[in-house]
């Protein structure tokens, strides 16, 4: 269920890989793009992933943005050009690997994160961002809705909050996204929260952080029938013609 791989090193990479204390950085670097995510940007995560989960000194993934911007999600006018259900199974898949990769995964915010993006900081473990970061679900301004955002949203904020963010298309600050647990913690010093995690990490066997993993996803899983709900649903409105204009 995976995208192809691509040859990555024969392409622009989307993903600026570099090592941390305990694992792996992983920054988006698109910012003529506001660091949307295409198919080669997905591809190149879960290369990135691949490589990490073989490495056994490492615990922890890094998740960040540049420029003043986490994500916006899914490239839409890539997507626009392609098959209209296409894009949604494989960021779905991006985001359910987040929940059950034998590592921790980390979103670091500073700055905007809209859409898709707000899909990485849900499926993340944990999500550190600044004060000036803000969260923002504004698919319905072009006749789309959250779709394979919203199990993981509502998985970790509840529903109410993310049927507002959903109707609303308002942004939310990182105060009220600490509020709702979407934020584990606000620093605007990233480093620091980072640091005391990779130490406690460093003395983690990676077979507790998996069988943690795997507990919680059997206790508050999300079931391949809202997988095929959610992808369904977003391949439906993609294929409206006044969606993809």
């Amino acid at each position: 269920g995976l995208p192809p791989r691509v040859p990555v090193e024969l392409t622009v990479p989307s993903i600026r890989v570099e090592p941390v204390r305990a694992g792996v950085r992983l920054t988006i670097d698109r910012p003529e793009r506001r660091n949307s995510l295409d198919t080669a940007g997905l591809a190149e995560l879960h290369c990135a992933l691949d490589a990490a989960e073989r490495d056994p000194a490492c615990r922890l993934v890094l998740l960040a943005g540049r420029d003043g911007v986490f994500c916006t999600g899914m490239d839409l006018a890539a997507a626009a050009d392609g098959p209209s259900g296409d894009g949604g199974q494989a960021f779905f898949d991006l985001l359910r690997r987040f929940t059950s990769t034998p590592l921790v995964v980390v979103s670091t915010v500073d700055g905007q994160v809209a859409g898709g993006g707000v899909g990485l900081a849900a499926a993340s473990d944990l999500v550190y961002a600044t004060g000036r970061s803000t969260f923002a679900l504004p698919e319905a301004l072009w006749g789309l809705l959250p779709c394979c955002v919203l199990p993981f949203l509502v998985r970790r904020v509840g529903f109410q909050k993310a049927y507002a963010m959903t109707l609303s298309t308002q942004p939310v600050g990182a105060a009220e996204a600490a509020g709702c647990a979407l934020v584990d913690e606000v620093s605007d010093a990233l480093d620091e929260p980072v640091r005391r995690l990779a130490y406690r990490l460093d003395r983690l066997d990676v077979a507790a952080i998996a069988e943690t993993k795997r507990y919680f996803g059997r206790l508050w899983g999300i079931p391949a029938e809202t997988e095929r709900t959610a992808v369904a649903e977003l391949g439906r409105l993609m294929a409206a013609p006044a969606v993809r204009h």
